[in-house]
């Protein structure tokens, strides 16, 4: 079965840093309580940038890393919710800012924390029926436009931030075998549409957002072991979105995945949505941690509700 293989990664974030100390004092909260309960020290806030300006940064990192040219691309998905712009989409933006072909395919998918994963799964069906073989596929999220500043729970979650790949689709490549699922939820985890009475904000019940990863994400994983015939042994990565320390520890527990195997950067970028899974990519291709031979199986769970998972090479 034909597929894609990531061939360039990149990410940005904002150089404004929001720590815990600080949030201490702007909200009933203290720096022990935030560490222990989430793993999260840092998030990265917009100051001066724009959501268009991580997208465009990362984006070109990625294309640099790959070795290809904006004119070789043939579609680019942004995973988000937090555009600039309803219209003209944040992929719109990232074609004209890079100078994509006019012919390309560009479109936002929004799919919560699991919009990259979802994305990734997009491409590889659109690149099987398009003359270019190449795609840019962006997580990216600004999720500190429609932070609830009066929700304690919440406010400490999230970051800013955006990660980039560059995809490769050949016929003789394996599939990333993605699978994926969304229930329709909004009872506890939501951000409201555009309304001129009310402003877009997050709203999620922790535990229960907590309750439903712990099931989903070993679940996913079973799936993704089945599906492609592997074993835990024969995954060189595991890369899990970065919603939280504790989710991610249970995982690792529970499979019993050694400490080489994975990675957090929670600590540093906080919760950041669809950008999480390709920044994690991008800063383990980064540090040499994966290679052009490695497999990574990422794993992505949020807002929708949904999940998915999908098994990716490097070219």
């Amino acid at each position: 079965m034909s597929g894609i293989r990531i061939k360039g990664t990149g990410f940005s974030v904002p150089e404004h840093i929001i720590t815990n100390e600080y949030l201490s004092q702007i909200v009933d909260t203290n720096e022990e309580w935030i560490l222990t309960r989430t793993g999260i020290e840092h998030r990265h806030h917009l100051s001066k940038e724009s959501h268009s300006d991580l997208c465009t940064w990362a984006a070109r990192m990625a294309l640099k890393n790959a070795g290809i040219q904006p004119d070789e691309i043939g579609a680019c998905i942004v995973a988000t919710l937090t555009a600039d712009d309803l219209v003209p989409s944040a992929a719109c933006a990232l074609q004209r800012d890079l100078g994509l072909p006019q012919d390309s395919i560009c479109f936002d998918l929004s799919a919560g924390c699991t919009g990259f994963v979802f994305a990734l799964h997009t491409m590889e069906c659109l690149l099987a029926n398009n003359k270019k073989k190449y795609g840019l596929v962006v997580g990216c999220e600004t999720l500190s436009k429609i932070i609830n500043w009066e929700d304690r729970s919440t406010c400490i979650l999230f970051g800013d931030g955006a990660g980039a790949t560059v995809v490769e689709f050949d016929e003789n490549y394996s599939s990333i075998q993605a699978i994926y699922g969304a229930s329709g939820n909004d009872q506890i985890l939501r951000v409201n549409g555009v309304d001129p009475n009310k402003r877009s904000l997050i709203y999620m019940e922790g535990k229960a957002v907590f309750k439903f990863a712990v099931e989903v994400v070993p679940y996913c994983l079973d799936e993704m072991l089945k599906r492609t015939g592997k074993k835990i042994d024969d995954v060189d990565f595991f890369v899990f979105h970065q919603a939280n320390a504790r989710i991610i520890d249970y995982v690792v527990k529970k499979y019993h995945i050694p400490a080489e195997k994975y990675y957090k950067n929670i600590s540093e970028y906080g919760n950041t949505s669809a950008a999480s899974i390709p920044i994690v990519l991008a800063e383990l291709w980064e540090q040499k941690k994966i290679n052009k031979n490695s497999c990574v199986l990422c794993i992505g769970f949020g807002g929708g509700l949904t999940w998915g998972g999908a098994m990716l090479e490097f070219s």
